[in-house]
C-alpha cells in the first residue's frame, strides 16, 4: 500500500516524527490518521517539546496568551492621520498601574485637542471598540469647540 506525501506531512507534523515512523505508522494503520497517532502514542514514538509542558492549560497558559495579544495590539493616538503615539497595549497598561493620574489627563487632553484614540491589531479586523473611541473623540472635539466660541464670544 502507498501512503500519500500529504498524509505523511501531517503525522509529521501533528507527532514530531520522522519520514519513514510517519509511513511506517499509516501504513500499519490502512492510511488512518488518527489510529496512526494512536499507535505511534503506543509505541513512544511521539516526541514532545519540553518547553511545551511548563504552560501547556491552565492559568499560565491564559496568561501568556493574553501577554501575547497585548503585546500584538497596538495602542495609537493620532492627529491628521499622523501617529503621535503607537506602542504596545502592554506598555499603555503598565504606564496605567505606575501613574493613573497621568494616564487619564494625557487620554482627556488627547481627546479634547481634537486627537484620534485606536487600538490596531496587525492582519486582524478593525475592533469594534474604535467606533466607541471615534464617537467619544468626536463629541469632545464638539464641545471643546463649543467652549472655544463661548470663551471668543465673551
Amino acid at each position: 500500500m502507498t501512503v500519500g506525501l500529504e498524509l505523511i506531512e501531517m503525522l509529521r507534523e501533528r507527532a514530531d516524527v520522522s519520514y519513514e515512523e510517519a509511513r511506517d505508522a499509516l501504513e500499519k494503520c490502512n492510511s488512518d490518521v488518527v489510529e496512526a497517532l494512536i499507535y505511534l502514542e503506543k509505541q513512544n514514538k511521539i516526541k514532545t517539546d519540553p518547553k511545551d509542558n511548563s504552560c501547556a492549560s491552565g492559568f499560565g497558559a491564559s496568561v501568556k496568551k493574553a501577554v501575547k495579544t497585548c503585546n500584538e495590539t497596538r495602542f495609537q493616538i493620532n492627529k491628521n492621520e499622523q501617529n503621535i503615539i503607537d506602542l504596545p497595549v502592554t506598555i499603555g497598561i503598565i504606564t496605567t498601574v505606575i501613574a493613573p493620574p497621568l494616564t487619564v489627563v494625557g487620554l482627556l487632553a488627547a481627546l479634547f485637542t481634537g486627537h484620534k484614540i485606536r487600538l490596531e491589531r496587525p492582519g486582524h479586523e478593525e475592533f469594534k471598540f474604535n467606533k466607541t473611541l471615534d464617537d467619544i473623540s468626536n463629541a469632545a472635539t464638539k464641545v471643546s469647540a463649543q467652549v472655544a466660541d463661548a470663551v471668543n464670544q465673551k
